[in-house]
């Protein structure tokens, strides 16, 4: 299981990275093996749309089961990766490169502190039997 040190990780296994006040966001490559790396569509919102915390923001569609995405932080859509609408399959070949979802303009950085560093990532997937 891959949990790149330099991200920061949700309970809903999407990943951001923050580089000031911009967040990228996407999903773990847990969460690409829980969809057997299938995945066929990815709706996500457009730029200028406000994220909220803990809500959805999107949603992917594998074969044989669909999969939420919930914004790590709040803030407004600055980027949306159109490479992943046209091409879905690159989201389960590289999730942490160029299979990224968003970009948000955060609005609360302290909303950071309610995300898991990537060793409580790692205990997560502990828990869940799922290394």
């Amino acid at each position: 299981m891959n949990i790149p040190d330099n991200l920061l990780y949700t309970k809903t296994h999407e990943w951001a990275q923050v580089n000031d006040l911009e967040v990228t966001v996407g999903i773990t490559d847990y969460a690409c093996g829980q969809l057997n790396r299938e995945i066929v569509h990815v709706e996500l919102p457009t730029v200028g749309t406000k994220a909220r915390q803990e809500e959805s923001f999107g949603a992917l569609d594998a074969v044989k089961a669909s999969f939420d995405l919930y914004a790590p932080v709040s803030g407004e859509i600055v980027a949306v990766n159109k490479e992943v609408i046209e091409n879905p399959t690159i989201v389960g070949s590289s999730p942490y490169y160029d299979g990224w979802m968003i970009k948000v303009a955060m609005s609360n950085p302290l909303e950071l502190k309610k995300l898991l560093r990537p060793e409580e990532y790692g205990r997560l997937l502990d828990s869940e039997g799922s290394h």
